[in-house]
C-alpha cells in the first residue's frame, strides 16, 4: 500500500542516516583529540579508571624530583664522610710518624691539630639544601631524614598507602668532632693517639659505608619509580588511545556509507511523486 502520509523507506533511510552520521562523528572526534574515550561519557568505567591512572603518574613524576633530591642530599653526606675519612687517615700517619723519640712532637701535634680542624669545618659544611646528616640532627630537632618513596594504592579504592625512605644520621658530630685525641708530647702519646684516631676512622669507613648503601636505595627507588611512571603512561593509553589506522579506514567506510545513506533518503522521499501518476 502506498501512502502519501507516511513513508516508512524515507524513516528507515533517515534512521540509518543518523546512525551513520553519528559514528562519523566518532571517528572525526578519534581521530582530532587521539583518544577513543575523551570523556566520561564516552566509556563511564574505563575514563574513570585512566583518570586515576593518570592522577598517579604526575604524583610519581614529583616523586621522583624529590627522590632525586633526597639522593643529592645523602650523596653530598657521604662525600663529607670519605673526606673526613681521608683526613684521618692523614692523621693516623702523621701521629704514626711520631712514634719515635728522635721525632718534632710539638709539629706533629699541631698538624694533627689542623687536621681535626678541617674535619670539624667539613663536618659543619657537609649539608645540601640545609640538611646536615653528618650532624646529630640533620634538619631540626630530627635525628633522621626521609623521602616519600611510593605511594601504594590499594586494588579498587582511592586509598593509598605512602612507603617513605629514612635515613639516619652517622652523628660524626658527636663521635668524631666530639672525641678526644691525646696530645702527642712523645712516643708513648702518640702511640696512644694513633689508637684513637683509628677508632675514629672505624667510624667514618661505617658512616660512609651506610650512607652510601642509603643513596643507593634512593637511586634504586628513584629508577624504579620513572619505569612505574612509563608503565602507567603506557597503561592509560592502552585505555584511552584511538587506534589511527582503525580510525582512518572506518572514516573512510562511514564517508561511503554517508553518500548511499543521502542517496538512499533521497530515492524513498521521491517515493511519493510516483502516487501522481495514479491520477494521470
Amino acid at each position: 500500500m502506498s501512502s502519501i502520509l507516511t513513508n516508512n523507506g524515507a524513516m528507515v533511510a533517515l534512521q540509518t542516516l543518523k546512525g551513520i552520521n553519528a559514528n562519523l562523528t566518532k571517528a572525526q572526534n578519534e581521530i582530532s583529540t587521539g583518544k577513543k574515550v575523551a570523556n566520561a561519557q564516552d566509556n563511564a568505567a574505563v575514563w574513570a579508571i585512566s583518570k586515576v591512572m593518570e592522577s598517579d603518574q604526575a604524583v610519581f613524576k614529583t616523586l621522583q624530583s624529590n627522590l632525586n633530591l633526597a639522593a643529592a642530599v645523602v650523596t653530598t653526606a657521604r662525600d663529607g664522610a670519605e673526606d673526613i675519612r681521608d683526613l684521618l687517615d692523614e692523621m693516623r700517619r702523621l701521629a704514626s710518624s711520631a712514634g719515635s723519640d728522635a721525632n718534632d712532637f710539638a709539629t706533629v701535634n699541631e698538624q694533627i691539630v689542623e687536621k681535626r680542624n678541617q674535619i670539624i669545618s667539613t663536618i659543619d659544611g657537609t649539608q645540601m639544601n640545609g640538611v646536615n646528616l653528618l650532624k646529630t640532627n640533620p634538619i631540626g630537632t630530627a635525628t633522621s631524614f626521609s623521602v616519600l618513596a611510593s605511594l601504594d594504592r590499594t586494588a579498587g579504592t582511592a586509598v593509598t598507602t605512602a612507603q617513605t625512605i629514612t635515613v639516619n644520621s652517622v652523628d660524626f658530630e658527636a663521635d668524631i668532632e666530639g672525641a678526644t685525641i691525646t696530645t702527642i708530647t712523645d712516643s708513648t702519646t702518640a702511640r696512644t693517639a694513633v689508637g684513637e684516631i683509628e677508632a675514629l676512622l672505624d667510624i667514618a669507613k661505617a658512616g660512609a659505608a651506610e650512607l652510601g648503601t642509603a643513596a643507593k636505595r634512593i637511586n634504586d627507588q628513584s629508577n624504579f619509580v620513572s619505569k612505574l611512571a612509563d608503565s602507567l603512561t603506557a597503561g592509560i593509553g592502552a585505555l584511552v588511545d584511538a587506534d589511527m589506522e582503525e580510525a582512518s579506514a572506518r572514516l573512510q567506510a562511514l564517508q561511503t556509507q554517508q553518500q548511499l545513506g543521502v542517496q538512499a533518503l533521497s530515492i524513498a522521499n521521491q517515493a511519493p511523486q510516483t502516487i501522481l501518476s495514479l491520477f494521470r
